[in-house]
């Protein structure tokens, strides 16, 4: 590999964005693709489908056959309440690779005793939430119901584009929030990202089963193409 190729590999990696680098198996070429740039790659529908999946390997193009090596930042799980669901879904994200931390101002319910093994930060979210780099690889899920711990939280990853945000609350309570949010500024589009009901409708009533049906949903909206995009490929 190039120096300068290796340089800028490195760069991206350490930013935490997606990289694929693309190989020539017959002349022994390489170029470098980043996530941003990949939709316009005449490989593009190639490189994004290896970019969700996170794996590398061969392809067979019209051209030639390449080996596509792809570099993904290893996924986060935010959870924002200390709550029973919390203790289901942090251990169910840790077993599928997710770096997971749980955020809740509410020390009875934020200890250590109740989340073995799990990284919990007994702080307000406009406390606890910047210095966790909460990005584009990063799942987000807001479940204590309570708007003064919830809201800051929701503001803080619609503004950092996580590729996964979820609400608990019945309909009538988003209805609720989704004015607390457009008043303090969140636009229609930004706000349709949050996934609520959360969790795949699979008829949940456990805090288990429910922990079960928001695991689901965050695989799906990180391995599948979005919605609006399998649209337009139609």
């Amino acid at each position: 590999m190039k120096l300068d190729t290796l340089q800028t590999l490195n760069a991206e990696r350490a930013a935490r964005r997606a990289v694929a680098v693309v190989t020539d198996t017959e002349n022994g070429t390489q170029r470098l693709v980043k996530a941003a740039d990949a939709a316009s790659d005449p490989l593009a529908e190639i490189i994004e489908k290896r970019l969700r999946m996170g794996k590398s390997g061969m392809e067979e193009t019209a051209q030639d056959r390449v080996f596509i090596t792809v570099h993904v930042p290893s996924p986060k799980l935010v959870i924002i309440g200390a709550v029973h669901i919390s203790q289901a879904l942090a251990p169910m994200a840790q077993m599928l690779g997710y770096d997971v931390t749980i955020v809740d101002p509410r020390t009875a319910f934020a200890s250590p005793e109740r989340f073995p093994d799990v990284k919990v930060l007994a702080e307000w979210p406009d406390v606890a939430l910047p210095p966790l780099g909460v990005d584009r690889y990063t799942a987000f899920v807001a479940c204590t119901h309570d708007p003064k711990i919830d809201d800051p939280a929701l503001l803080h990853a619609l503004a950092r584009d996580c590729f996964y945000v979820g609400a608990l609350g019945s309909r009538k309570t988003h209805g609720r929030r989704n004015e607390r949010l457009k008043a303090a500024g969140v636009s229609d589009v930004d706000f349709a990202r949050i996934h609520a009901p959360i969790g795949l409708d699979i008829g949940a009533i456990s805090p288990a089963e429910i922990a079960v049906s928001i695991m689901g949903e965050i695989v799906q909206s990180l391995r599948q193409k979005p919605a609006r995009d399998a649209k337009a490929a139609a």
